[in-house]
């Protein structure tokens, strides 16, 4: 007899069925009524579309549970259980017809977030993660995620100017990445670059703005690869603003420092790092 679903199980099918309502309207998408939201932002009918149907597969299979989603706002409970769910992640290139945007699922307990998947519909592509139990990579094939591989970051980190760097988007907010792509070496990047981060093939990516629902997967994904993150403002958890995603703790703070613009930081005979110019340094 086959066990219940787990939470991990549930969000992988969850984001499936979300891809492939996604799949069906970018085979189309030149047909596709586009609006611009409030923010600027564009959104489809599809993102919408995309989102009812993964409500639909965590409603009936966790009734008790809150939802937040991009598109419908938050449903409410009382259990300390919230999925968290960005339907089309990268709207502008999915409405360009380019095949890097993503379907974002992430379950939150107690306000700590325990799972994560996302999805690139168009590559067939998949990673996810729980927490305490390491982040995968696989294929997607007839609706399901094959072929799982365990993913790492790289080690041991490069010097900041060795560095190979992503940022998203690729289109705005990129004035908040100038500083570190003066000094690091950026790299055109296939998938979502914190993904890169998280599998190796990236030491740092910049993801220069978004909500909760931009950051929630990735939250857990990184970590379970051996990676960190922070966002411009200090947050520790996925949040509104920019974020930081690295291999190495030393790694995320240079970058950290470099787009805050801060001085650089020596060390004391201790190993104690502190301001340059400070205490004799």
């Amino acid at each position: 007899m086959k066990l219940v679903e787990t939470d991990l199980e549930l969000a992988q099918r969850a984001a499936l069925t979300g891809a492939g309502e996604a799949l069906r309207h970018f085979a189309v998408i030149a047909d596709l009524p586009q609006e611009t939201k409030k923010d600027g932002s564009v959104v489809t009918l599809a993102d919408r579309a995309v989102e009812n149907a993964i409500r639909d597969v965590l409603t009936a299979a966790r009734p008790d549970d809150a939802i937040l989603g991009e598109e419908h706002g938050e449903t409410v409970s009382g259990n300390g259980r919230r999925w968290i769910i960005d339907p089309i992640d990268g709207t502008a290139l999915f409405v360009r017809g380019d095949n890097r945007w993503l379907v974002l699922i992430a379950l939150e307990v107690d306000g700590v977030v325990t799972v994560g998947v996302q999805i690139v519909p168009a590559q067939g592509l998949g990673w996810w993660a729980e927490r305490g139990r390491g982040a995968y990579r696989g294929r997607v094939t007839d609706g399901a995620l094959v072929d799982a591989e365990r993913i790492r970051v790289a080690g041991p980190p490069p010097e900041i100017g060795a560095a190979r760097l992503g940022v998203v988007p690729i289109d705005w907010g990129r004035e908040v990445a100038a500083p570190l792509v003066e000094v690091a070496a950026e790299e055109p990047w296939p998938v979502h670059p914190p993904l890169l981060v998280a599998q190796g093939d990236l030491d740092v990516a910049v993801q220069t703005g978004g909500e909760i629902w931009d950051f929630a997967a990735s939250s857990v994904i990184i970590p379970e690869a051996g990676g960190v993150f922070r966002g411009l403002a200090g947050q520790d958890r996925p949040d509104r603003g920019p974020f930081v995603f690295a291999s190495d703790p030393a790694l995320l703070e240079e970058s950290l420092r470099i787009l805050r613009k801060e001085k650089a930081q020596t060390a004391d005979s201790r190993g104690i790092p502190r301001r340059s110019g400070a205490g004799g340094a």
